[in-house]
């Protein structure tokens, strides 16, 4: 058309694209995090080993000294118990029928009869003779207590109940057989209601009294075990 001045336009006067920038965003670095708390877990656990190996130390080395250092020079009357061998969960009730946890035993020296409730000649004799053995150990005998453990539901006979009325410091229980003859072993030829079983205060069976003993021999072995645990046992639970 004449007079128009239209014209195209100037690639100045173009408007410019739109255009989108993508920033990348950084993810957390978890390799370290999961170090750190490995190396926490790491130090907690070394941390626990340490103390429970402090609290440990004066029953190992007594029992290092007792067993290790001093074989030449020790004649032991007693059969060892090499491991020795922790008490099971034992079904134990009072005479009553009342349950008592095994763990309740731990805490003391313990020397232990096994049997019947019916107690023969022989039952009595070891009865007798444990007795004789804690009064025998003077100031060390309240870190040794007495315990019978019946093998039976039968009651007393009325001979044994008078005589344990008279005898301070026995405790009475209840434990079926079967699981005392998988944690006390008698000697080969041997019932298990033949010996005495000397277990220590973590519940450790560790010595077997030789059936028919002689008290005088027995008595020493207990005043060597006391004596190698004086560091670490006191009386009383």
């Amino acid at each position: 058309m004449s007079g128009s001045n239209s014209s195209a336009p100037t690639d100045a006067a173009r408007p410019e694209p739109l255009t989108f920038t993508v920033h990348r965003v950084s993810t957390p670095d978890l390799t370290d995090r999961v170090q750190a708390a490995q190396r926490r877990t790491a130090f907690g656990r070394a941390k626990m080993l340490l103390v429970l190996l402090v609290c440990a130390a004066p029953v190992i080395a007594s029992y290092f000294t007792y067993y290790v250092i001093r074989p030449a020079g020790r004649s032991n009357y007693g059969t060892l118990i090499v491991p020795t061998r922790g008490m099971p969960e034992l079904a134990l009730r009072t005479l009553d029928g009342t349950p008592v946890k095994a763990s309740s035993l731990r805490g003391q020296w313990l020397l232990v009869v096994v049997g019947p409730a019916a107690c023969d000649a022989g039952c009595e004799k070891r009865l007798f003779m444990q007795r004789q053995l804690r009064e025998m150990l003077g100031p060390e005998r309240d870190r040794l207590d007495k315990v019978w453990l019946l093998t039976d539901d039968d009651a007393l006979a009325p001979a044994v109940q008078s005589a344990l009325q008279g005898t301070s410091g026995v405790t009475v229980l209840r434990a079926p057989r079967e699981a005392l003859a998988r944690w006390l072993v008698p000697a080969e030829g041997r019932a298990l209601e033949e010996h005495l079983y000397l277990v220590d205060p973590m519940g450790e069976w560790m010595m077997r009294v030789p059936a028919e003993p002689e008290p005088g021999r027995v008595k020493r072995d207990l005043e060597r075990v006391l004596r190698a645990s004086a560091s670490w046992d006191t009386p009383g639970r």
